[in-house]
C-alpha cells in the first residue's frame, strides 16, 4: 500500500492552511486615506487630533476611522472625493510643521495584521505610486568646492607662517592677496605641493599695494566634481530609499544634473517625500566669543568673518564663517540616549579628514564654545538652519563624539537616518513630482488577471480530461500552488509588476509539468505489467530526479536574472523562483498525499483512472 505517515499529512495541511491565511489579506482591498506626520520626526501634539477633527467637522467631512501609528495619524475615508477634500482641510488647519499626504491604506482586519498578514505590494505599473524628478544644484556644489579650497589655502598659509592680507572666493575661484613678492612666490609653491589643493590653475595678478594670486578650478576638475556629486547623490538617495524599506525602486540619472526616483508600491508616501525631498546635514562651527550677538541682531552689523544665527531658545548667536566639519565628512550616525544626562543624542563618526580637522580645532580651542548647525533644504526651496547644540569644548576629540540638544529620541533617530544614509554632495530639490494614478494599473491588473485565469482554466480542463482522477488531483495542487505563491509574495513584501504576472503565468504552466512527468511514468509502469500500487510508487520515485533537474536549472537561470537584472526583471525572477519552489512542493508532496488518500488505503486496486 501507498501511505504517508500522519505527520506528513499534518505538515502538508499546516503549510496549505498557513498559506491561505497569509494570502487572505489580498481580498480586503484598500481605503482612500490621509496621512499626517511631522516634518522633523518629533512627537505629534495631543491637540493635533482635536484640531483635525474640528477642521473636518467644519467642512462636513466624515471619516471611517482614525489610527495613530507611532508618530503619524491615518484617517480613512469612503471615497476619493472625501479624501481630497479632507487633505486640503487638514493641510490648511495644521500649517507647515506637518506633512499631509494622500495614501491608500490597506483594509486588512486588525486580527490579521496582528498575525503579520499584509497584502501584496503592487508595482508602479499596477498600483501607481510616486514619481520624483530631483534637480541637483550644481552651482552650489561648485561654490562649496571653492569654499573648501579657501579654507584649505588659509590653513596651509598659516601653517607655513605666511602672513596674507586676504584669501577669499572671487570670480569662481580663490583670490589670495599677500604682502610681498616673496610671500606670493612661496604661497604659489605651497599650493602646488599640497595634494589636497590639486586641480587649481594659478595666475599672478598685477602688483600694487598687495601681491595677488588667482586660483581657478580646472575645467576637468569641475567636470569630475559634477559627476562625483551626481553619483554620490544617487547613492545617497538609494540608501535613503533602502532605509524606508521600499521594494524595487527606480533611481537613475537623467541628463547632466537630474535624478529620477520612482517608488512603486510605497505605503508611506509622506515619509518618502520627507526623506527624499529634504537635504539634511550638519555643520560644526566655532562660536564668535569676541562680539555681541544681541548688538549684531539689533543693528544688523554682523562682523565680516561671522554669521548671525538663532539658537534653540530663539536667542541670537554669532558663529564663525569658517567651517570646522560638514556633513559630507560623516561616515556614521546613530540615535540614542546620553548615558550621563539621559537626553537624546546622535553619536557621530567622522572620516579621516574630518577627524583631523576636528582634532586640530578642539586642541586649540579648549574652553571655547562650538555650535552644531542643522541644515534642511525642504521641498520648494525653503532652507532651514537651526543651531541645535552649543557646547563648551572640554577636551580635544576627533573621530567619534556625540551631538546632544535634540528634543526627542524620534528626532534623534530621524536625524541619524538622514546622516547615516549619507550626506548629499550637492543640494537637491524636487523639480517635479507626480503621483501615478491607478487607472492604467487597473487596466494592467485586469489584463494580467484575465491571462492568469484563462491559462489556469485551460490547464484545469486539459488535466481533468486527459488524466481524469489524477488530473483532478493535479488541479487541486495547482490551486494550492497559486495560494502558496501569493502568500509568499505577500509575506516577503515582494513588489508585483507586469513581468511578475508573466512569471506567475509561466509558473502555472510549469506547476503541472512535474505532474505530467509523474503521471506518464505511472502509465509506463502499468503498461509494463506492474500493479497499480507499485506503479504509483515507482512513478513518483523514478520521476523525482528528472523533475529536480529541470526545476533546479530553471532556478539557476532565475537566480542569474535576479543577480544581474534591475527593476521589473528582478520582479520576474522573484515570482518565477518562488513559483518553482511552491510547485515542487505541491506537485510532489501535495499530489502524492491526495493520491495516497484515494488509492493507498485499498488492499486491491484493479485499475487507475489515469
Amino acid at each position: 500500500m501507498n501511505q504517508y505517515p500522519a505527520w506528513k499529512y499534518l505538515l502538508i495541511l499546516a503549510v496549505v492552511a498557513l498559506g491561505a491565511l497569509y494570502a487572505l489579506p489580498n481580498l480586503f482591498g484598500e481605503d482612500p486615506a490621509v496621512q499626517v506626520t511631522s516634518t522633523r520626526g518629533f512627537e505629534l501634539s495631543a491637540e493635533l487630533t482635536s484640531t483635525i477633527d474640528d477642521a473636518l467637522a467644519s467642512n462636513q467631512l466624515r471619516y471611517k476611522s482614525m489610527e495613530r501609528v507611532e508618530n503619524r495619524l491615518l484617517y480613512r475615508f469612503d471615497t476619493t472625493d472625501n479624501q481630497l477634500a479632507a487633505s486640503e482641510a487638514i493641510e490648511e488647519a495644521v500649517g507647515d510643521n506637518y506633512v499631509v499626504a494622500l495614501n491608500l491604506a490597506h483594509a486588512t482586519p486588525d486580527w490579521l495584521r496582528a498575525l503579520g498578514g499584509k497584502p501584496l505590494t503592487l508595482g508602479l505599473d499596477l498600483q501607481g505610486g510616486v514619481h520624483f524628478l530631483m534637480q541637483v544644484d550644481m552651482d552650489t556644489a561648485r561654490n562649496q568646492a571653492v569654499d573648501r579650497y579657501v579654507d584649505d589655502i588659509r590653513a596651509a598659509l598659516r601653517d607655513a607662517g605666511i602672513r596674507y592680507v586676504s584669501v577669499r572666493a572671487e570670480g569662481g575661484g580663490v583670490r589670495m592677496l599677500l604682502r610681498s613678492d616673496e610671500d606670493r612666490a612661496e604661497a604659489e609653491r605651497i599650493v602646488a605641493r599640497d595634494q589636497s589643493l590639486q586641480g587649481l590653475d594659478m595666475s599672478e595678478l598685477p602688483a600694487g599695494e598687495t601681491f595677488g594670486l588667482q586660483a581657478t578650478i580646472q575645467e576637468q576638475a569641475l567636470v569630475e566634481l559634477q559627476q562625483t556629486a551626481l553619483k554620490q547623490n544617487i547613492t545617497t538617495l538609494r540608501n535613503r530609499v533602502n532605509e524606508l524599506g521600499v521594494a524595487e525602486p527606480v533611481i537613475q540619472q537623467q541628463g547632466a544634473d537630474r535624478v529620477v526616483v520612482q517608488l512603486p508600491g510605497v505605503q508611506d508616501m509622506a515619509e518618502a517625500k520627507k526623506i527624499l525631498g529634504a537635504t539634511a546635514t550638519l555643520e560644526y562651527r566655532a562660536v564668535d566669543e569676541s562680539n555681541d550677538p544681541f548688538s549684531a541682531a539689533q543693528t544688523g552689523r554682523v562682523p565680516a568673518d561671522s554669521r548671525l544665527y538663532t539658537d534653540m531658545n530663539g536667542q541670537p548667536i554669532l558663529l564663525k564663517k569658517r567651517l570646522i566639519v560638514s556633513g559630507d565628512q560623516l561616515i556614521g550616525a546613530s540615535g540614542g540616549f546620553d548615558q550621563q544626562s539621559g537626553s537624546p543624542q546622535v553619536s557621530v563618526t567622522l572620516d579621516g579628514v574630518g577627524a583631523s580637522r576636528m582634532l586640530d580645532f578642539t586642541r586649540d580651542n579648549v574652553g571655547n564654545r562650538m555650535a552644531v548647525v542643522y541644515i534642511e533644504q525642504k521641498p520648494g526651496g525653503q532652507r532651514v538652519e537651526d543651531v541645535i547644540s552649543v557646547a563648551v569644548v572640554r577636551e580635544p576629540f576627533g573621530k567619534r563624539f556625540q551631538t546632544t540638544g535634540l528634543d526627542s529620541l524620534q528626532e534623534a533617530s530621524q536625524l541619524a537616518l538622514l546622516l547615516r544614509a549619507g550626506a548629499l554632495a550637492a543640494p537637491m530639490e524636487i523639480a517635479f513630482q507626480r503621483t501615478v494614478g491607478p487607472s492604467l494599473g487597473a487596466d494592467n491588473i485586469a489584463r494580467g488577471f484575465k491571462s492568469v485565469v484563462i491559462g489556469f482554466c485551460l490547464v484545469l480542463v486539459f488535466m481533468a480530461l486527459y488524466y481524469r482522477v489524477f488530473g483532478l488531483v493535479a488541479n487541486v495542487a495547482l490551486f494550492a500552488n497559486l495560494v502558496l505563491l501569493m502568500a509568499l509574495l505577500s509575506a516577503l513584501g515582494a513588489t508585483l509588476t507586469m513581468p511578475g504576472i508573466a512569471g506567475i503565468v509561466l509558473t502555472v504552466g510549469m506547476a503541472v509539468d512535474a505532474n505530467v512527468l509523474i503521471f506518464e511514468r505511472i502509465r509506463e509502469e502499468i503498461a509494463n505489467g506492474n500493479t497499480p500500487q507499485a506503479s504509483i510508487r515507482s512513478g513518483y520515485e523514478k520521476a523525482f530526479s528528472t523533475i529536480a533537474d529541470a526545476n533546479i536549472t530553471t532556478l539557476i537561470a532565475a537566480f542569474v536574472l535576479f543577480l544581474f537584472g534591475t527593476g521589473p526583471v528582478k520582479g520576474f525572477a522573484v515570482t518565477l523562483s518562488l513559483g518553482i519552489i511552491t510547485s515542487m512542493f505541491t506537485a510532489i508532496m501535495g499530489t502524492r498525499a491526495l493520491v495516497n488518500l484515494i488509492y493507498g488505503r485499498r488492499q486491491r486496486v484493479e485499475k487507475l483512472a489515469i
